[in-house]
């Protein structure tokens, strides 16, 4: 509880420092360990950081928000008190002629087969519909474990696979033998990296915040990625 508390306040100093010049803000899933929206109930904490997504949306930034793994089950309350985005999959941009794909990364590319079976259970309104009938004290207790665990569980050990066994290379080098983009952008692999896919494409991996602090930042020309570092 404490590093994540510690972890929250990272990254409201992080969303201080680029709110001065941020055109638009892209949060690429995971933001939450879990997330589910009962009618009148949802998880616990995170104030903070809510706080000052608000505040960045009042001043009149963008923010668009991908569905992770860890918290597929947004539905519209943050669309409602945040007017943020929600992206279910990918999502295509074009700016200043340049392609960018985008998604979460879950479940994409070879491999991975048992979690492709549990995202499209947990992804099914049977299944919402299910879990919703439980008390949330109880749901959002055994879903908390589960995702801590998980999280902490493939965080460990972590290791650049190389070009031929990364799933998600392997998905952006598909798709780019069909339809160019210049860039892929994902951020479920918990490992930052940038590979150029051919000469005119690159794929980056955003990495995680609970080793890496990485992001990362496209000015118009170039796209970059970038390692946060406290100013205070």
């Amino acid at each position: 509880m404490e590093r994540s508390r510690e972890r929250e306040l990272q990254i409201i100093q992080w969303l201080d420092q680029i709110k001065t010049d941020a055109a638009q803000l892209y949060l690429v899933g995971d933001i939450f360990d879990f997330w589910f929206e009962y009618a009148t109930v949802v998880p616990k904490g995170y104030i903070r950081f809510l706080g000052k997504l608000a505040e960045i949306s009042d001043l009149g930034i963008p923010i668009t928000l991908f569905k992770g793994n860890h918290d597929m089950w947004m539905f519209d309350y943050l669309k409602k008190e945040l007017n943020v985005q929600i992206i279910d999959n990918e999502l295509e941009l074009k700016l200043n002629g340049k392609h960018f794909y985008i998604h979460h990364g879950d479940g994409l590319g070879s491999g991975d087969y048992k979690y492709k079976v549990l995202k499209k259970v947990f992804r099914s309104r049977l299944c919402q519909w299910l879990f919703a009938r439980l008390h949330p004290n109880f749901g959002i207790g055994i879903a908390t474990r589960w995702s801590k665990h998980s999280r902490l569980s493939n965080n460990e050990d972590e290791k650049f696979l190389g070009e031929d066994k990364e799933w998600l290379i392997g998905y952006a080098k598909e798709l780019e033998s069909t339809q160019h983009h210049d860039y892929y952008i994902f951020g479920h692999r918990h490992l930052p990296y940038d590979v150029e896919l051919n000469s005119n494409s690159r794929i980056l991996n955003l990495g995680e915040w609970i080793n890496y602090h990485t992001y990362a930042v496209w000015d118009g020309e170039t796209l970059r990625l970038e390692k946060w570092a406290s100013k205070s």
